[in-house]
């Protein structure tokens, strides 16, 4: 059974290394397990009665819970490696009887209290490749400890900068502006402002994917809802006069589409183009998405 058993937690523990690398520190890649966690329960909270995602919790619990699997399935993992050399290859403190403190349950407790770098000593390893092997696992306990830190200060400005984003779109839009007001300098440097701001949420949505389950209730911070008039102002610059303001709506555009293709591949998977990809996001999210995206009075001067 040793064989078995010992190979299975290793594994276990590979695999939650690899999936919180992936997640924290590879740019250009998801960790599997955080994703379908996280995804569950983003659409859990879609459900009838389900109250935490319109009140922004969906993100922050999904968070939490991505942690909690991480921190148990590597306890396990290490568990399964020492369960088959209990009690033979363990000392115990006076006064506890080893053949009865050699059960699965008392392997969790060792892992546990070894990640948890409690260091109580009551039981612990005697064969020198165990005395290795638990120090490497309170190394892996302080790596996810500093994995909630990194992860925590990493994703949390990712929302700031998505929130100050729809959050300019909204002043754009309640400031109602016009043609002519657009069709000048003024109004190229705020495209390309608009443009370059996108960009940074795009690889946003790529380095901290978790961020797309963070919901906004505020429309004027909600990112889905502020869209399709970032669209609107795209096309309405590629019928100004002004050249500089035609290539910054040109340029705008594109940051929109790249954006779209991101919420797609990663997250919607509608295969559409970039407003029903948005009308998609918007959905999902809880947010009106209708064919008259401009506000009233855009067509004033």
């Amino acid at each position: 059974m040793t064989w078995l058993v010992t190979p299975l937690g290793a594994l276990l523990v590979l695999f939650v290394l690899r999936d919180l690398f992936h997640t924290l520190w590879h740019p250009t890649r998801h960790g599997g397990l955080s994703r379908v966690v996280m995804r569950a329960v983003w659409r859990v909270g879609a459900h009838r009665g389900a109250r935490w995602r319109p009140a922004g919790l969906a993100g922050p619990l999904g968070m939490i819970t991505v942690l909690a699997v991480w921190a148990l399935t590597v306890a396990v993992g290490w568990a399964l490696v020492y369960w088959p050399h209990m009690p033979d290859d363990f000392s115990y403190a006076t006064g506890l009887d080893p053949p009865e403190h050699a059960s699965p349950v008392d392997a969790l407790y060792v892992s546990l209290v070894t990640l948890a770098t409690l260091g109580l000593g009551d039981v612990a390893p005697t064969a020198g490749w165990l005395r290795v092997l638990a120090p490497l696992e309170a190394l892996v306990g302080f790596v996810l400890l500093s994995a909630t830190v990194a992860w925590i200060l990493g994703i949390y400005p990712a929302l700031a900068r998505r929130r100050a984003l729809a959050l300019r779109l909204s002043h754009v839009r309640r400031s109602r502006v016009g043609a002519r007001a657009l069709d000048s300098d003024g109004g190229a440097a705020l495209l390309d402002g608009l443009a370059a701001a996108l960009s940074t949420t795009t690889v946003d949505f790529m380095q901290y994917a978790e961020s797309y389950y963070f919901h906004d209730g505020d429309a004027n911070t909600a990112l889905p809802r502020q869209l399709g008039y970032a669209l609107d102002l795209a096309d309405r610059a590629d019928e100004a006069d002004h050249p500089d303001v035609r290539l910054s709506g040109s340029v705008l555009r594109r940051a929109l589409d790249d954006l779209a293709a991101v919420l797609d591949e990663r997250f919607l998977r509608t295969g559409g183009g970039t407003e029903q990809v948005f009308a998609a996001y918007a959905d999902d999210h809880g947010h009106p998405w209708g064919p008259d995206r401009r506000a009233d009075g855009d067509e004033g001067t």
